[in-house]
């Protein structure tokens, strides 16, 4: 059950990830218009630049779906980065800037991972024990 979840918090995690990733590579304008930022010539770099970052968290997602998929043990550190990765996001942009939907967002969404991977963890560690 652990594990179903935690693939499924991937998948929604994934989904997120690459429509943000889209968006700043296709349509960087409405990007910064939605985030409240100006357009500017240097916002659009920043967000061609941070586009790239999302790809690559995309790909790591994709990897620990695979690896999750295919219950390989580093999975847990995968999964774990990723957690706090997002958990650190939304705490930091509600401590600077006070947006409380990040904190929520992402804050939540690593805290889900964070447990679904100690869930599944755990799950794994009764079923080798058997």
């Amino acid at each position: 059950m652990a594990r179903t979840l935690l693939l499924i918090l991937l998948v929604v995690a994934l989904l997120f990830e690459l429509l943000l990733t889209i968006g700043g590579f296709i349509a960087p304008a409405s990007l910064l218009t939605q985030f409240g930022a100006g357009v500017t010539p240097d916002t659009r770099f920043l967000a061609f630049v941070v586009a790239w970052l999302l790809l690559f968290v995309s790909l790591v997602i994709v990897l620990a779906l695979v690896w999750v998929w295919q219950r390989n043990p580093g999975y847990v550190a995968l999964c774990y980065l990723l957690g706090f990765w997002w958990m650190g996001i939304g705490l930091g942009l509600y401590l600077v800037y006070g947006r409380f939907d990040n904190l929520l967002l992402d804050g939540l969404k690593g805290l889900l991972l964070v447990l679904a991977t100690w869930a599944t963890r755990r799950g794994d560690a009764a079923l080798a024990a058997r």
